[in-house]
């Protein structure tokens, strides 16, 4: 006799074409594969989506749309339980709507009496103090509760939530790999002449004062050494435009010096852009995802922090930012970059043990997910 798949709804910022979350997405989704093959039981995602018919291509999984109550709640009704995250869901600096939403569709799952499960997820910051005590009854009633990082356990503490019930664990997308490899640790070979260095950048200080100094170290620092300067939009169409607006301060400056501008505008999918930072010397980001990206295949890394979150994940790979939004010094840009391209191998060495941990510990929410299903039969 087969057994019946166990259908998963997944609930997240999925289908906005956001290339970090989709890397959470396709990470999830692998680990969940490779779990419940290892255990013998057969896992359905059902993805809730903004764009349905793009998840369902781009995963060859089900997809429903978020927005959509009557498929959301069917989906759930249809479903062995749910999953929530990862990524930033639940906090309240990009507006006031994220936190109801998501904890609405957990909410729904649990009077429906499903299985409840917080995966990976970054807490806060949730500044309205009322979300608090709705965060703390939803989450107080999941099955199985992880968060990335320290800080976001602290922060469901603070709300009133127990020690006990709370597992720290790496980004999902710590554990994302190319399709063909076999040996994660492999790095690939990039045929380019010149040192390449990735820079994912966002807008964010209405004045853009970051990218402008940012502009000025990259001529500062091409002026040193010819570099072939390569933007890396993870969210898109905002990314790129926040890349061209640094690339048209660069363009002639960095080609008079013996140096290469190019942006990769077509990276749709997230092991495309995992390629793409896994060919680069070095890594300069904004974004999240492209940091965890850059630990994940062992690129040295230069973060710029305009979130706690950021400065989370820098603290966890032993690194500190270069600088803030909004106070970025170009000479110090400039030097990070010079001192990484020569130190390269001595910042691999000095964090193989961390990040082959943090890798190795990414599936963990996987395998609590699989094993309870396992268990329940």
């Amino acid at each position: 006799m087969v057994a019946t798949p166990k259908k998963i709804v997944i609930s997240g910022y999925y289908g906005f074409h956001n290339s970090g979350d989709e890397a959470v997405l396709q990470s999830i989704l692998i680990a969940l594969q490779q779990h419940s093959q290892a255990a013998g039981i057969e896992i359905e995602p059902i993805v809730l989506s903004i764009d349905p018919e793009w998840t369902s291509a781009t995963y060859g999984v089900k997809s429903v749309h978020r927005m959509k109550l009557v498929e959301v709640r069917q989906a759930i009704y249809e479903s062995s339980g749910l999953i929530s995250g990862g990524g930033s869901l639940l906090q309240d600096v990009t507006g006031s709507k994220s936190i109801p939403y998501y904890l609405g569709i957990i909410k729904l799952a649990q009077w429906m009496g499903k299985p409840t499960f917080i995966y990976a997820q970054g807490i806060g910051p949730v500044h309205r103090k009322l979300f608090h005590p709705l965060i703390k009854s939803v989450f107080r009633k999941c099955t199985y509760i992880s968060v990335r990082d320290e800080q976001s356990r602290e922060l469901l503490l603070s709300m009133g939530l127990e020690q006990k019930n709370i597992e720290v664990v790496p980004d999902p997308v710590m554990g994302l790999s190319l399709p063909e490899e076999t040996d994660a640790a492999e790095l690939p070979e990039s045929s380019d002449s010149l040192p390449v260095v990735g820079i994912s950048v966002r807008y964010w200080e209405q004045d853009r004062k970051e990218l402008d100094a940012l502009a000025q170290g990259l001529i500062k620092a091409n002026l040193e050494k010819p570099l072939h300067l390569r933007f890396l939009p993870f969210h898109l169409p905002s990314d790129i435009e926040a890349s061209r607006y640094v690339m048209e301060k660069l363009e002639e400056n960095i080609s008079q010096h013996g140096g290469q501008v190019s942006i990769c505008e077509d990276a749709s999918h997230p092991q495309h852009m995992l390629r793409e930072v896994g060919q680069c010397e070095v890594l300069i980001g904004m974004r999240l995802h492209s940091l965890i990206y850059a630990a994940g295949r062992r690129v040295p890394l230069i973060g710029i922090s305009y979130d706690p979150k950021i400065d989370h994940f820098l603290d966890r790979v032993r690194c500190q930012p270069v600088g803030t939004t909004q106070s970025l010094d170009a000479g110090q840009v400039a030097a990070e970059i010079g001192h990484l391209l020569e130190t390269a191998e001595g910042w691999r060495n000095e964090r193989e043990t961390i990040l082959s941990s943090l890798i190795q510990e990414a599936g963990a929410p996987a395998r609590q997910i699989v094993e309870y299903f396992h268990h329940k039969g």
